[in-house]
């Protein structure tokens, strides 16, 4: 074999693997790229709505916009404070939220726990139904709804809203939690039974700290679904002392329609809308993380 040949075979692999890598370079800082304009375009509707929040109306309605920070007010956050019922839906809001995602997660538990754990008669007619209820349309019920918390007395009802919420909300979270019970092995709480623990006490000892995360991560669906809904509180809180926050938003629209929208103390409101949301996200960022990629890949 000749110098050349040698040289010519022994240069090729090392100039294809340097190609491969230039390309796979590349392709990292395309995606990277392309995941900063989608994290921007994600954001700027966020960023707009605290940006309109804090700029007074007469710079809100010129015609040219202003993207930056340059003239800010706080007057906004205070008249929607002072000026308006948001203290009272605020408190209607939290009450219901709570209320639904306590109901949500023991029900719920309590249906996964026996759908994956025993074997009973009607458990797959059980889980059928448990997935046809998820499919029926929210507005189809509304007439039968608003009928059955009138006969009872629920309307406008912190409680009667919340079984409401929470018989919506109990079909998808009885599939989530379904998975992580299917991933903890029965033997665990026996293995605990075996070293003298009764079988209450493996549950709670052994069991349920593996279910934390799915827990977690079932309570933030309810916390969402609970804290944004708005046509079920429309139909079932018609009083104007029962609005919850979603409602007491579009009144604060509507009201504002004969003379001109306040387009500052919307966002305002719309701001302070969402910072419940943000604080219940940083107390549980950590577990619902865990407990969204676990119950991927469970079950």
């Amino acid at each position: 074999m000749s110098r050349s040949t040698f040289s010519v075979r022994s240069v090729a692999p090392a100039a294809v693997a340097s190609g491969a890598r230039r390309r796979r370079r590349a392709g990292r800082v395309l995606m990277n790229a392309l995941g900063i304009v989608a994290a921007l375009v994600w954001f700027f509707p966020v960023y707009w709505m605290i940006l309109s929040a804090f700029t007074p109306n007469a710079w809100l309605r010129t015609t040219t916009p202003t993207f930056l920070p340059v003239h800010t007010t706080a007057s906004n956050f205070v008249g929607v404070l002072h000026g308006t019922s948001f203290p009272r839906s605020l408190r209607m809001s939290l009450l219901i939220t709570l209320t639904t995602v306590v109901l949500v997660l023991v029900f719920a538990f309590l249906a996964a726990l026996a759908v994956s754990r025993f074997r009973f008669r009607g458990r797959t007619s059980f889980v059928l139904a448990v997935l046809f209820v998820q499919m029926l349309p929210a507005e189809g019920l509304f007439i039968a709804q608003y009928r059955m918390m009138s006969t009872l007395g629920q309307l406008n009802s912190i409680l009667g809203i919340s079984v409401l919420y929470t018989a919506a909300v109990i079909p998808f979270t009885v599939w989530m939690l379904r998975g992580f019970v299917a991933g903890v092995p029965a033997e665990l709480e026996e293995a605990g039974m075996v070293d003298g623990l009764s079988r209450v006490g493996a549950f709670l000892r052994i069991t349920l700290p593996l279910l934390a995360p799915g827990l977690v991560a079932s309570g933030v669906y309810a916390f969402l679904q609970a804290w944004n809904e708005f046509t079920i509180a429309l139909v079932i809180l018609p009083a104007e002392s029962s609005y919850t926050l979603p409602i007491w938003l579009r009144s604060f629209l509507a009201a504002s329609i004969n003379r001109g929208v306040d387009w500052g103390q919307v966002m305002a409101a719309s701001t302070l809308l969402a910072v419940p949301v943000i604080i219940f996200f940083l107390f549980v960022q950590g577990r619902m993380t865990s407990g969204l990629v676990s119950g991927a890949v469970k079950g």
